[in-house]
This record gives structure tokens, C-alpha cells and sequence, in this order.
């Protein structure tokens, strides 16, 4: 039978645009169902802060969440900002990026050397599950376009860009959407400073909630998210706590 696009009674409405099994992107020999929606127009900051909260995630103008019929591994996560508490090592992370990185904050952009930095991210930290460098279309696509208010945190060492990440904004919560940086600053952690710098924001705008995505315990460029700490994931349908 002919799969077609249709309408969900959603507030606001969303067409169900994408409703097939697909390799999973996250385990090998997986199969992942992520049906993709658009809603019909920009979601308000409480609409964003319900999806967030039944587990939606966004990439672009879609939204997503995992349906896979055999596989419960993905499991979204969220901090409760009142109740965390950075660790030793956080705290080493965040005291070393406030002295040596400059934030900068704004809408996001699509430039050559946004996208250039995104694919040296991409094939320097072994995350090219296609071998294709991301192209200027793509990435508008995928990290410029949305269907929320969202804004891009950028961070210099220097005058050099050397990180860059898509953040979400509900009345309530931030959403941590994609984050990617330089390679050779690894040893400077900056996906952990970024974290932290989001949770600072949350703090400062008195948002409770940052959502931080998925978290998929055998996948490794999901499962460090578990190290925030205490923290709330998903499961069957409720939000429970994971302490220190």
C-alpha cells in the first residue's frame, strides 16, 4: 500500500511528511522508525516546551520521535537546572573556557566557514556514518532553518571560531540541538563548556529544563550525556530522575 503524507490534529497542525523504516542512524544492524513532521506554522515557546516534554526532538523544520517497534534504546534526556551540579570536572571545564573562549550569541547563520568547520567536526571526531562532507544547502537545511525561536551560541578562542551551537528557546526550557567544534581543541572540551554555558543561560532566564536530546547508553557520541548529573530520561512514557 502507497504511504502518503497526511494531517495530524496537533496544536498547531502537523503533516506527517516521513513514516518508513530506515537504518538507524545511532547502532549498526538497527533498524530505527523516526516518523518526520512539519508543523504548519512556527511553534510558540509553550507549543516547543510540549513536544520537548512527550520526547519531540527537532532537526531543521521537522520534528521527530523515535517509534522503533523492536528497540527502546534511545531515551530522551534532560537536565533539572535547579537540582544540577556540575562536577570536579566540569567545573575544571567551565573555569578554563571562561578564561580562554569568547561567547558570542545570535541568530543562526549559514557562512563557508560555518560549514567548513562543521565537516571538520564531522570526519575529525569519526561521526561520517555517509563519508559526505555536508554542503552550504545542507547545512541551511539542517541547522539554520526551523520551525521555533532558536539562536546560535559561538565560540572564539580568539579571533578564530572554533565552535558553534543551535539551541532551541521554550518558555521554560532550552534545547540543546547540535553542537560542533574544531577538533584540535578537544583537549579544551568545548561540547562540555557548551552544556554548561546553556545551563548558565537557563539559569540567568529562569528556565527550568535543558533538554540535551537522546541518550543511547551503547552509542558513544550519545551515551556521555549520562555524566550531567542529576538528570531525567524518558522511560515508557515518564520522566525519571538519575542520581549522582
Amino acid at each position: 500500500m502507497l504511504w502518503r503524507p497526511r494531517l495530524l490534529p496537533t496544536e498547531p497542525p502537523e503533516l506527517l511528511v516521513h513514516d518508513e523504516p530506515t537504518p538507524c542512524p545511532y547502532l549498526d544492524e538497527k533498524t530505527a522508525r523516526m516518523p518526520l513532521r512539519v508543523p504548519t506554522r512556527a511553534l510558540s515557546p509553550v507549543e516547543l516546551d510540549r513536544r520537548l516534554r512527550v520526547g519531540d526532538r527537532r532537526q531543521g523544520v521537522l520534528l521527530y520521535q523515535t517509534k522503533c517497534l523492536a528497540c527502546t534504546a534511545c531515551e530522551p534526556i534532560r537536565i533539572d537546572v535547579p537540582r544540577f551540579a556540575p562536577n570536579k570536572s566540569q567545573r575544571r571545564v567551565w573555569r578554563k573556557g571562561q578564561r580562554e573562549l569568547r561567547v558570542e550569541m545570535g541568530p543562526p547563520e549559514l557562512s563557508d566557514e560555518r560549514v567548513e568547520l562543521y565537516n571538520r567536526h564531522k570526519f575529525g571526531r569519526g561521526l561520517n556514518s555517509d563519508d559526505k562532507p555536508i554542503d552550504a544547502e545542507g547545512y541551511r537545511i539542517f541547522l539554520v532553518d526551523s520551525c521555533c525561536a532558536s539562536f546560535e551560541l559561538r565560540y572564539f578562542h580568539g579571533d578564530a571560531l572554533i565552535g558553534v551551537a543551535i539551541v532551541d528557546r521554550g518558555a521554560e526550557s532550552l534545547s540543546a540541538v547540535y553542537c560542533y567544534f574544531d577538533p584540535a581543541y578537544e583537549k579544551m572540551s568545548p561540547g562540555t563548556f557548551s552544556i554548561l554555558t546553556q545551563v548558565e543561560l537557563c539559569r540567568r532566564w529562569s528556565l527550568r529544563y535543558l533538554y540535551l536530546g537522546l541518550y543511547i547508553e551503547a552509542c558513544p557520541s550519545m551515551a556521555y550525556k549520562s555524566r550531567y548529573l542529576p538528570h531525567e530520561r524518558r522511560i515508557d512514557g515518564r520522566w525519571v530522575v538519575f542520581e549522582p
